[in-house]
């Protein structure tokens, strides 16, 4: 009988005996792990995050890059020049320009032919909605022998530029170059040549164009109007009214002394 019993309870020992060592292997993995948590609270940030923010900067200014720019001008015409074909004379062609932003914008010209082109004036700053006529010449060459008269048009272009600029600012073209990565190209224009002897609409509306933009230079060559003191006699002395009101009163005194003597 106690044979027996002795065989009975063996199991229920080994039973006891297995379930502390499961349950200390199981503490002793939970407090590893919590350790290791503890010594580690953070993560610091892996190189695959640093790529994927520098891949969506990348991604954002190559969008950029694709859509088009803001004009800070508007052109009219706005993507041609028109000049009348005149084989072995300087001819003219004009272009309105007008500010359409909220600032004070510099532009500037630039051609693929600068011996034979130039501009009046080649670059300028216009005030917020100010409009501006631009004048451009030309030497029209002889065609060549394999040359169709009036196919030159695919030669030269002409590039307009624009740059953002303060108030007060005075023009110049270092200006472009000391901030060109502010620079916007407005348009790029190319030549196109129309028979002066043949009535067209573009050739009419350069004809006006170029009549506004000869009134506006020669308004600007007469001389301002004087509103301060007049210059009067060959020696050109400046006499302002007090001046003048004193001279009077001197004459007056100097009469009545002679009268008083």
């Amino acid at each position: 009988m106690a044979v027996a019993h002795r065989h009975k309870s063996h199991p229920d020992v080994k039973l006891f005996r297995l379930c502390p060592i499961w349950q200390s292997g199981n503490t002793h993995s939970s407090s590893s792990s919590s350790t290791h948590n503890l010594h580690h609270p953070t993560h610091p940030p892996s190189d695959t995050n640093l790529k994927a923010s520098s891949s969506s900067k990348t991604v954002s200014s190559v969008a950029k890059s694709l859509l088009p720019p803001r004009r800070r001008l508007r052109l009219d015409p706005n993507n041609s020049l028109f000049f009348p074909y005149e084989p072995g004379k300087q001819v003219k062609s004009a272009i309105r320009m007008k500010n359409t932003s909220r600032s004070h914008v510099a532009f500037k010209f630039q051609t693929t032919a600068p011996k034979s082109c130039y501009m009046r004036p080649p670059g300028g700053i216009l005030a917020p909605g100010e409009n501006f006529i631009a004048t451009v010449f030309r030497f029209v060459e002889h065609p060549e022998n394999n040359e169709k008269p009036m196919d030159q048009k695919s030669k030269i272009k002409f590039k307009i530029m624009s740059l953002k600029v303060k108030g007060g600012t005075e023009y110049a073209p270092e200006l472009f170059e000391e901030q060109k990565d502010q620079v916007t190209v407005e348009r790029i224009l190319r030549v196109v040549f129309v028979d002066p002897e043949r009535p067209s609409a573009a050739l009419e509306k350069l004809k006006r164009q170029l009549a506004e933009a000869e009134a506006v230079l020669e308004a600007r060559k007469k001389p301002p109007v004087e509103t301060g003191p007049q210059v009067i006699g060959g020696e050109g002395l400046v006499i302002d009214e007090w001046k003048e009101r004193r001279e009077k009163y001197l004459a007056r005194q100097q009469v009545g002394a002679l009268d008083s003597v």
